[in-house]
């Protein structure tokens, strides 16, 4: 498997970034880690693994990142208009350099146009997975989204601006206009939200989020799986097995 590691300093959050991708080819994959998560997570706790058969097949190519969660949605007894705009920049180097730099390697691979990207991740992984797809249609195209949580308020414990407002899918996409053109977009993309039922799971957040898509006509596959379904890596190995060969499919790949 071909691997490539790459460390440049960011201007949005003004600290060096480090970079993994794992594959030789096929659709982008930016994979967001689980909460506090760095970017060989991906690798050591399995999950290069699991997606090994598509990444070796050339289908795809995953691009793996460090959160800034320890600074932000963790950091409780931090500042919460200080936390959100630490978010902000998070988003921003993901937007602003993350994306043009997975769009340069895809181009010396030999692509004709700038692709999409798919926004992949559990835990708060998906909650940020779903954040990105929903907020930059134009930049992600694709979602895998396990276990996450979909308003802002598991970080920010209530507190309200303009930056957690733009961040918090269950505050922003129930506020959306029908006629909005970003509705179009998503549905001309493929996106899968899933949650179990089991320990550690908490679907009703899912539920509320499949409410305000279906609610804005907004085609995503919401999945609920059983309740012996925990929060947990070896359930989200299974799903990844079982939803990623579906989306490829979708998409043509």
């Amino acid at each position: 498997m071909e691997t490539r590691y790459t460390l440049w300093y960011s201007p949005a959050l003004g600290r060096d970034m480090a970079c993994k991708s794992w594959g030789h080819g096929g659709r982008p994959v930016l994979y967001i880690p689980c909460q506090d998560g760095h970017y060989y997570d991906f690798e050591n706790f399995g999950m290069a693994d699991v997606w090994a058969p598509f990444i070796d097949s050339g289908r795809v190519t995953v691009f793996a990142i460090d959160t800034m969660d320890s600074e932000t949605w963790s950091a409780k007894s931090g500042n919460p208009y200080l936390r959100i705009r630490r978010h902000e920049q998070w988003i921003r180097y993901i937007t602003d350099e993350v994306v043009p730099y997975i769009r340069t390697v895809c181009r010396e691979r030999g692509w004709e146009t700038d692709p999409g990207v798919m926004a992949f991740g559990a835990s708060l992984g998906a909650t940020h997975a779903v954040n990105l797809f929903f907020r930059f249609p134009k930049l992600f195209d694709s979602l895998l989204a396990l276990s996450g949580l979909y308003n802002a308020d598991y970080g920010f414990d209530g507190y309200m601006d303009d930056l957690v407002y733009l961040n918090s899918p269950l505050h922003y996409l129930p506020n959306m206009p029908l006629n909005h053109e970003y509705i179009s977009l998503y549905n001309q993309h493929h996106g899968v939200v899933c949650t179990g039922q089991g320990p550690w799971e908490i679907p009703d957040s899912t539920r509320a989020l499949h409410q305000a898509l279906s609610d804005r006509g907004i085609e995503v596959w919401v999945d609920y799986w059983g309740y012996d379904v925990a929060h947990d890596w070896d359930w989200w190995f299974k799903q990844v097995q079982y939803f990623v060969p579906q989306l490829l499919e979708a998409e043509g790949r």
